[in-house]
């Protein structure tokens, strides 16, 4: 959650008796993503009627998939489910989750939005752009109108912490492990209250780091292009010499004009390309955390953790030290 102090209390009149009717030990972990508003203060205020709640506050505003990272890694339970707090997507699906997962004995359940009504025209023309394009490049495991409202056994979130990616895309990452899965589908509701942290400049960065980070085809097109390049400046060269053999030589200024931006224009975009890519390499060499921890109220951490990284995430004796059916 980042600044949601004006959805908590909705959040919380919804999601307690949600878990408390499931009738299994639980805990919430709520990561608070650096917010600026009074989210921490409200959350230390609920935390003191509710024992199964569990605070992890992050020294900065990290962004979603690594404010969710921080969570991943940290929680304990048998089964995990990640859930925004604008309540966009219903709590309440959180038991037929379970016992679909206990039933099938499945390793994943995602919350499929079935109707997304509540959405803006242009968000849904978006989604549905970036859902396509992905199961494009990174396969039709990755499930259509999918979002980041899931249940995952212990045995996938082992597996997730495992991994070395640092720009995390959990949509796809999730999907890519192979584990038996199902779905529950719902209708997407808006935010209940406040405005969206998730802006259309976010969204970009999220298919970005989606396409560089599953698929090599952006090097490949550039590759297509560099072709398609040759084969038009092939042809402009044969115009060329036939417009000098005919000795008009001064038409041929447009397209020796055209040329030169369309080869400009691709250069500029393979070189975009390959920017991309070396600066996921450049992360990755880096190994900066993706997140610090400023506390946690499970065992009263006050100081900053680096627990981002992926060795850090593979330690157990970073974990909390309690153990939970749920």
């Amino acid at each position: 959650m980042y600044n949601e102090e004006e959805a908590l209390p909705a959040l919380v009149g919804r999601l307690r008796p949600v878990l408390d009717g499931l009738g299994v030990p639980y805990e919430l972990v709520a990561v608070d993503d650096g917010s600026a508003d009074r989210t921490a203060e409200l959350l230390a205020a609920f935390r003191l009627g509710w024992p199964e709640l569990r605070v992890i506050g992050l020294r900065r505003n990290s962004g979603h998939q690594a404010a969710l990272t921080a969570g991943l890694d940290r929680a304990v339970g048998a089964y995990v489910v990640s859930l925004d707090a604008d309540l966009q997507d219903p709590p309440e699906k959180i038991p037929e989750m379970l016992a679909l997962a206990r039933g099938e004995g499945l390793d994943i359940v995602y919350g499929i939005r079935a109707d997304r009504a509540s959405d803006s025209e242009f968000k849904r023309w978006t989604a549905g752009l970036y859902y396509r394009l992905v199961r494009r490049l990174a396969g039709p495991s990755v499930p259509a109108q999918a979002g980041d409202f899931r249940l995952l056994s212990r045995a996938v979130v082992d597996a997730l912490k495992e991994l070395p990616d640092q720009q995390r895309v959990y949509r796809l990452l999730v999907p890519w492990l192979g584990f038996p899965s199902g779905q529950v589908t719902y209708e997407r509701a808006p935010r209940t209250a406040g405005s969206s942290e998730y802006p259309l400049g976010r969204m970009i960065r999220l298919a970005v780091d989606s396409i560089t980070g599953f698929s090599a085809a952006p090097l490949r097109l550039a590759t297509w292009l560099g072709g398609i390049a040759f084969v038009v400046c092939i042809g402009l060269m044969g115009y060329t010499l036939t417009a000098h053999a005919l000795e008009r030589t001064v038409p041929g200024w447009t397209s020796l004009f055209i040329g030169v931006l369309f080869i400009g224009a691709v250069q500029l975009i393979c070189v975009g390309m390959l920017g991309e890519y070396v600066a996921r390499i450049y992360t990755v060499v880096q190994n900066r955390p993706s997140y610090f921890v400023r506390h946690d109220t499970a065992h009263g951490d006050t100081h900053g953790d680096t627990h981002g990284t992926a060795r850090d995430r593979a330690d157990p004796s970073r974990v909390a030290p309690r153990h939970s059916p749920w």
